[in-house]
């Protein structure tokens, strides 16, 4: 059975955290690292991709349109994955609460994991371009820090955009995801009454 990708915890000063969520207890592993990457937080759906096809992390797995395009891009990239290789993105084929209109993809990845261990940034970058793949975009790189936190949010509109995903460029054990990785996510982040699988299907826009 494929191993569930374990997710971010939210930072603690993260608004959008709810009752149901878990929320890093300390910012110690962050600190500690010599450099961390921020990365956009993307609205979508999370779904990781490996050598057999592709699957959503949401338990709720039933038939959804927008799945089919996924299916169809893993098929491409599925052939050129190890047995213990996995990669983890946002499929953004389908609107959530946030209006894309210049993706370069509709499948954006942000992990890259194998045996076990999630890789370092700029290695799965290089792996992402190996395969064809897109990432999430990029916002800043540095030591991390409460004023680093600062100038990232002020430089994203939380009206377009969801959060951040901070995390520690170095490679790490998926049992250390949830001291090394985390996210920042605005306050009220799901804008619309209806679940997404069963509002009309609305596709976000290429560039």
């Amino acid at each position: 059975m494929l191993k569930k990708y374990g997710g971010a915890f939210h930072l603690p000063q993260s608004p959008g955290a709810t009752s149901d969520d878990k929320i890093m207890r300390s910012v110690d592993g962050l600190v500690a690292a010599d450099e961390v990457v921020f990365t956009e937080k993307m609205d979508g759906e999370n779904s990781t991709i490996h050598n057999q096809g592709c699957q959503p992390r949401s338990l709720d797995a039933r038939y959804h349109p927008s799945r089919d395009w996924m299916k169809a891009f893993a098929a491409g990239i599925s052939p050129q994955l190890a047995e213990n290789e996995r990669i983890v993105g946002e499929h953004l084929f389908a609107r959530h609460s946030i209006v894309y209109r210049a993706l370069p993809s509709c499948f954006l990845g942000f992990v890259w994991i194998k045996q076990e261990e999630v890789q370092a940034w700029d290695a799965t970058l290089f792996r992402f371009a190996e395969l064809g793949i897109a990432p999430v975009p990029e916002l800043h790189r540095g030591p991390f820090s409460d004023q680093v936190v600062s100038t990232v949010l002020s430089n994203l509109d939380l009206d377009r955009q969801e959060g951040f995903v901070v995390r520690d460029m170095a490679a790490f054990s998926e049992q250390d995801m949830p001291t090394r990785l985390a996210k920042y996510v605005r306050e009220d982040h799901v804008q619309s009454d209806t679940h997404w699988m069963n509002a009309e299907l609305i596709k976000n826009e290429l560039a």
